[in-house]
């Protein structure tokens, strides 16, 4: 196992942000749940801990609490806003709930020297920093000082360095934090002691002889879809076990334009690897006529899905392991605190649950990494960056990006336009810049005129947002000159739309998929 950090999740939004920001700096952590931190302290060795904020009141009996032993274990303990607060209230300070509030933006001021804001802060200065709390510390535990205030906290930032127990009131692991992601590098290099080598490299070679540990001379069979998660799944799996890997690939009819295409290319021609591919768009469009519910439609898909997928696994002759590309964030256990961490597991296309009666064991590779690290991974594998640097598409394809009912006519109007938004955005060289971009068909048709004749066709969408791990996202902001220059191109060359709009939207942290 390499050098690793353990974060404890106390229901932050942005707890997997401090994940993110430790691997920025080469070090490899992991998420728990704070109710099982012994079995994660246990399993993983870390040599630190990170304790996370969380929307809970320290002040409260039911709140959640840090197991007492992390305090006894001689490793470095980082506490970040609650996660200061269960330090400093478990230890034998105290923490009250304060009128005098902070959300959002705050001034630090340094009031002395800590290793944590080593290189970064000095004495006497002042800093924006991200605050987000209601109750404060009002008293520190033997041992500690203080190195930070702001104007609503005293104890902005406190160390114990005896115990190397240091806790911050803010959140480094925004990027509203500036040099928030140089402070955590402190604290898990200069404090705990990490090398900050953990590399993709390393990653391939130890998943590969998990892979082959865990499978040894059994089968896996593997449902491509086409996106990038289960294409590198697919290719770390097969130079780990050969012939033994068998994928699947189901052409739904929902998939942008070229798509099926280039996947078969990839995977037979490229990497010779056993490839089953079933056309079964006529299929899948059959099932969703007259369903207009986005749900009932991700039901319908995963069911139909599933039920070719035997089909053609069957063919086979049948497997042990089902590989999957279930992604970190898709397994992280966050607090609910209405009912106890997560189980839910991600299933192929996101669209429901493995039916009990496949009864085959799970491989699934990339569980510990997130988005941009499966496209790190899958440069290392040497897969084409046109495939690598995919924008994310979400299982249920066009069907989901198509309000209203599915049907042939539709698909074909919605695939050229976003094969043109696509092309028009790469010819202006920002895909790389944006983590999503599509266009929508919307469920209403408007009348216009074009030339001498009046129209009346549906209203086209554009979306695009950018983004590092799919976590948050934000518009991207085109120019006028950009969004009209594609509009006038789906309008001339898409027979069936009349009205192009851009859609100005953002995605709060919590969730992941992003549509």
């Amino acid at each position: 196992m390499a050098e690793t950090i353990l974060i404890l999740d106390f229901g932050s939004q942005v707890t997997q942000l401090i994940a993110r920001r430790v691997r920025e700096n080469g070090v490899y952590c992991e998420i728990h749940p704070f109710n099982k931190a012994e079995k994660a302290l246990a399993d993983l060795n870390p040599k630190g801990i990170i304790l996370s904020g969380g929307p809970a009141s320290v002040t409260e009996s039911c709140g959640p609490k840090a197991p007492k032993s992390i305090f006894h274990l001689g490793i470095p303990v980082l506490g970040i806003c609650y996660g200061q607060q269960i330090i400093c209230s478990e230890l034998g300070g105290k923490v009250e709930s304060s009128e005098e509030k902070e959300f959002g933006r705050a001034e630090l001021e340094i009031v002395s020297d800590c290793i944590l804001f080593d290189g970064l802060w000095a004495i006497g200065e002042r800093h924006q920093v991200w605050m987000s709390h209601g109750d404060a510390v009002v008293s520190l535990p033997n041992g500690f000082r203080t190195v930070a205030v702001s104007d609503n906290a005293s104890y902005a930032a406190i160390a114990d360095d005896d115990r190397k127990f240091y806790g911050v009131q803010f959140h480094p692991e925004v990027v509203h934090t500036p040099n928030g992601t140089a402070l955590l590098k402190n604290f898990v290099c200069k404090i705990a002691g990490c090398s900050g080598k953990w590399t993709m490299a390393a990653f391939r070679e130890r998943q590969i002889d998990q892979i082959r540990k865990q499978v040894g001379k059994a089968h896996v069979i593997c449902g491509l879809s086409g996106g990038v998660d289960s294409s590198v799944a697919a290719v770390l799996i097969h130079e780990a076990i050969g012939a033994q890997l068998h994928c699947v690939f189901v052409d739904t009819g929902l998939l942008r334009e070229g798509e099926a295409e280039e996947v078969v290319k990839v995977f037979r021609e490229h990497y010779k690897i056993p490839l089953i591919s079933r056309n079964a768009a006529n299929l899948f469009i059959q099932k969703l006529m007259c369903v207009t519910d986005p749900e009932q439609k991700r039901k319908i898909i995963g069911t139909t899905f599933i039920d070719v997928f035997e089909e053609e696994a069957e063919k086979i002759g049948g497997a042990d392991f089902l590989a999957q590309g279930t992604l970190y964030p898709d397994v992280i256990e966050s607090v609910s605190f209405t009912g106890g961490p997560s189980v839910t597991i991600k299933s192929h296309h996101n669209v429901g649950g493995l039916p009990e009666r496949m009864k085959m064991f799970l491989v699934e590779p990339l569980k510990e990494l997130f988005k941009d690290e499966v496209r790190d991974l899958g440069r290392e594998l040497g897969l084409p960056e046109e495939l690598v640097g995919r924008h994310p598409f979400p299982g249920p394809g066009l069907a989901i990006r198509m309000p209203g009912e599915v049907s042939e006519k539709r698909l074909k109007i919605l695939r050229r336009a976003d094969a043109i938004y696509i092309e028009e955005i790469r010819q202006a060289g920002l895909y790389d810049q944006i983590w999503q971009a599509f266009a929508v068909l919307l469920p209403v048709k408007t009348v216009g005129v074009m030339g001498d004749a009046r129209s009346y066709d549906y209203v086209c969408a554009l979306r695009a947002v950018t983004s590092t791990d799919g976590m948050t996202a934000d518009s991207y902001p085109f120019e006028h000159a950009f969004l009209s220059r594609v509009a006038t191109r789906i309008i001339n060359e898409v027979r069936g739309i009349n009205r192009v709009t851009y859609d100005v939207t953002s995605k709060p942290p919590g969730t992941i998929e992003w549509e």
